[in-house]
């Protein structure tokens, strides 16, 4: 081989590999160990306030500092940067899969479904006695609120579901776009999801997947017609643009410089991404209230901001360029405006899309989205108290325990937490794996469940045998 013929394949290859690098995903090598290494769950976020007075803002540049134990911007405030982080491109709101065919028909006013002072989702009110568990005297009567109308009165609540599809743009380090991550693929997916479309479950056919929970949790004591149903609508898709660093101020008022993300491939070709909890949480609250000051999510409806393939990560304080723990999968709380009469609150959650492969138990496609979407129906104001009870698969004397009616976290620690069902829409069949649920009876800590089976889960009835174990002393 000549030197020049030599030369000319060595510049061709060079030319490539240089082709590779500009244009092909390089994936993060500490993504993938993260989520290999990582547990799985769920975050719980206290309410946000709403100052509809107040411009949002919307900017993370090189000057904004975020606050390391609060997430709040404490320095520059973005001051100097151009250009918006969060940025609309729907033209147009689009109607979902109702899901509630049955129900079309049906616009009845919940009897009693509101809170007096209150300017949001209906609610019905309950209690239960718990029957182990160190509480006693009147500490034993736990009271609840949930979405929806009361069982015993029957009839069927329609909820909108309003939705607002989120979109990431990622920087590399200079400002130019490394990759885009769209929600676009999973559009169709989320809205023919058993969250929206009917299915038969043991506790009644034709439902949708937190409809059929809930009948569970009611079914010896609800009027037949009782039903709570979800009308999604896509109300905007908006695109994030996440920078490649984020500035943090540290407890002790250090500043450091922090990686906002991380990406690798799922098994089917997917883009993930693994974003800092705090520069998360400052997009969805200025998200959220976005969508509220524009009226597209409303109080009446549960509002819903969905990802694709996006996890949270915490911060690594000795390392900030690897991701601290790993990985949240979504959560629920509402906005409120204080000083308003009545007080309005906005329903809120997150949740993401996961691509098969990524995580264990079967959590994929939209098992965060039935896990946020079912706590949401039996805690909406994230107040619901239970006895404090222990997570499922821990040692007798374990303290790893929590004292609420999140109904879907003593599952998610399950080596199989979720169920298969299998939805055919429009010639195309899907097979879904929402998480098992929880049900109210669980919390009460009894011997026996009047729930739907005598279950203490549902739909995987076997998931939870037994009640729930009181927290050791």
């Amino acid at each position: 081989m000549s030197i020049a013929t030599r030369f000319t394949i060595m510049c061709f290859l060079l030319l490539l590999g240089l082709s590779t690098i500009s244009f092909g995903q390089v994936n993060d090598r500490e993504a993938a160990a993260s989520v290999a290494s990582g547990e799985v769950g769920y975050a719980r976020m206290a309410p946000s306030t709403v100052d509809r007075s107040q411009p949002i803002q919307l900017t993370i540049g090189t000057s904004t500092i975020l606050d390391a134990t609060t997430g709040a911007v404490v320095g520059n405030e973005g001051a100097g940067e151009s250009g918006a982080n969060i940025s609309s491109n729907a033209a147009s709101s689009h109607e979902g899969n109702d899901g509630d065919e049955d129900f079309d028909d049906v616009r009845h006013t919940p009897k009693g479904g509101t809170i007096d002072g209150l300017d949001t989702v209906p609610t019905f009110d309950g209690a239960f006695f718990a029957q182990a568990g160190p509480s006693s005297g009147t500490t034993r009567l736990f009271r609840f609120s949930m979405m929806g109308n009361h069982p015993l009165a029957g009839e069927t609540t329609l909820i909108p579901a309003k939705i607002s599809e989120v979109s990431l743009q990622l920087l590399n380090a200079d400002g130019s776009t490394l990759t885009t991550v769209a929600f676009t693929p999973f559009e169709d997916l989320t809205l023919d999801s058993p969250n929206f479309e009917e299915a038969n479950y043991r506790s009644g056919h034709r439902l949708q997947f937190a409809d059929a929970v809930q009948r569970a949790e009611f079914f010896h004591r609800m009027d037949k017609d009782w039903h709570t149903i979800l009308r999604p609508q896509v109300v905007n898709r908006v695109t994030i643009t996440v920078p490649r660093f984020v500035n943090v101020r540290l407890a002790n008022g250090n500043i450091i410089q922090a990686r906002s993300y991380f990406i690798g491939t799922a098994a089917d070709g997917h883009t993930f991404v693994l974003m800092l909890n705090l520069l998360f949480n400052f997009f969805f609250d200025n998200e959220v209230v976005n969508e509220i000051n524009s009226g597209n999510f409303t109080t009446n409806g549960l509002n819903m901001t969905l990802f694709p393939n996006t996890f949270l990560f915490s911060l690594n304080v000795n390392n900030p360029n690897t991701p601290g723990g790993c990985c949240v999968l979504g959560f629920h709380t509402y906005f409120f405006q204080p000083g308003a009469i009545p007080q309005p609150r906005w329903i809120t959650q997150y949740a993401s899309w996961i691509s098969p492969g990524i995580f264990g138990a079967g959590f994929q496609d939209v098992t965060a989205l039935s896990h946020e979407t079912s706590e949401a129906f039996n805690d909406p104001f994230v107040d619901n108290v239970t006895p404090s009870w222990q997570f499922p698969g821990q040692p007798a004397n374990s303290h790893v325990c929590q004292g609420n009616l999140e109904t879907g976290d003593p599952v998610e620690v399950l080596p199989t937490a979720t169920v298969p069902i299998t939805i055919r829409e429009r010639h195309e069949v899907f097979t879904y794996h929402p998480q098992t649920e929880a049900l109210l009876q669980w919390f009460e800590m009894g011997k026996t469940s009047n729930a739907v089976d005598g279950a203490f889960s549902f739909p995987g009835e076997g998931a939870l045998p037994h009640s729930a174990l009181p927290c050791p002393p």
